[in-house]
């Protein structure tokens, strides 16, 4: 089979490896839809705290496809069952997973960085991934594109679950790439007053207006807070979702609330990410700071559901789709800002959306 290989930052190789070997707790997947994430442009480029130099791994956690061989031990699941995988692997045992937090689980596993991931043909599920619920049946109206979509659009659900997001509010989304996009999806259907998105880019700008944004900020010529005030008559905004890993725009958050106003810091900045927040507009304005990363398997599901229900149209943001051969164009399309989501698809007739 096909896989493309990560061996250290700048360098992923294509290459002809053997299909995976099942144990009999196990199930193979062939991989249909495979799309790329921010946090795989950063391994390919900067590696991962959990995978040491010198080891190789098969990148991409945004995955679904079709069962292939199941082991004997497995129970409820069967060859020919469509299903996406989750990518965090909670240990089961700490305080977080019996939580129902696996996403914040501190000795997780996870596809694309301690288990190869979706850029080969073939994925190999362990046992315990089974066990600890990972693997999620499509309904027959999700297609394997959306299926793979529904992983980040599922951390964006669980951002707007901790703002309590609902139909008085004025939304602020700051960031009009893919994951802007997903919180505009959910604004939209909580109802939020209006919405608010900010970014440099016309042509992801043009996308948030289609699919629900009522006003659009072009960061490089338009000021922001100016502008929000005026949408506001001087209120300020009741939510700002930070969805750029910018430090200024992080900083700047709390200068767009209103009284009562939530934030979610959702774009982390990685390293240094420390920045100047004015707390006594905290303190006299009451407001609330969130901050959340990732999704656990029941925020999963339930973003499973309004996929499948055909609430939201995840496809839509599909600007480009690549065989696992002409994955270095995929990173490059993905890096490149210039469309929205870039899908590595292992059969041309693969749609899409349904």
């Amino acid at each position: 089979m096909r896989a493309a290989i990560f061996h250290e930052p700048g360098k992923i190789v294509v290459a002809d490896v053997p299909v995976p070997r099942i144990e009999p707790d196990e199930i193979l997947v062939r991989v249909r839809a495979a799309s790329i994430c921010g946090t795989d442009l950063r391994i390919a480029k900067h590696g991962h705290f959990k995978l040491p130099s010198g080891q190789t791994r098969v990148l991409g956690h945004e995955v679904a496809g079709e069962i292939v061989e199941v082991g004997p031990r497995v129970v409820g699941y069967r060859a020919g069952d469509r299903v996406s995988v989750t990518p965090n692997v909670g240990c089961g045992h700490c305080r977080h997973c019996r939580e129902g937090l696996n996403n914040m689980c501190p000795d997780y596993e996870a596809f694309g960085i301690t288990i190869d991931g979706g850029f080969e043909e073939y994925l190999r599920v362990p046992g315990f991934a089974l066990q600890r619920g990972n693997v999620f049946r499509l309904p027959e109206s999700v297609s394997y594109a959306e299926a793979a979509l529904t992983e980040p659009f599922s951390c964006c659900y669980r951002g707007q679950r901790a703002l309590g997001v609902g139909f008085e509010d004025v939304v602020v989304i700051i960031g009009a790439g893919p994951i802007g996009a997903f919180h505009v999806m959910l604004a939209r259907l909580a109802g939020a007053r209006k919405i608010i998105v900010s970014d440099h880019s016309a042509s992801r700008l043009d996308i948030a207006g289609h699919l629900g944004a009522d006003v659009l900020v072009d960061a490089s010529r338009q000021d922001l807070v100016a502008t929000v005030l005026a949408e506001t008559r001087g209120r300020g905004a009741d939510v700002v979702i930070t969805a750029a890993s910018s430090p200024q725009v992080q900083s700047g958050a709390v200068d767009l609330l209103a009284t009562h106003g939530r934030v979610n810091f959702f774009a982390g900045l990685g390293q240094g990410g420390a920045v100047p927040i004015d707390t006594n507009k905290l303190h006299y304005k009451g407001l609330v700071l969130t901050g959340t990363t990732g999704s656990s398997n029941a925020d999963y599901a339930r973003a499973l559901e309004l996929v499948g229900q055909q609430r939201v149209r995840l496809g839509e943001l599909v600007s480009a789709t690549f065989p696992i051969d002409r994955i270095d164009e995929a990173f490059e399309h993905s890096a490149s800002g210039a469309g929205m989501k870039a899908m590595v698809v292992f059969d041309d007739s693969e749609e899409v959306a349904p």
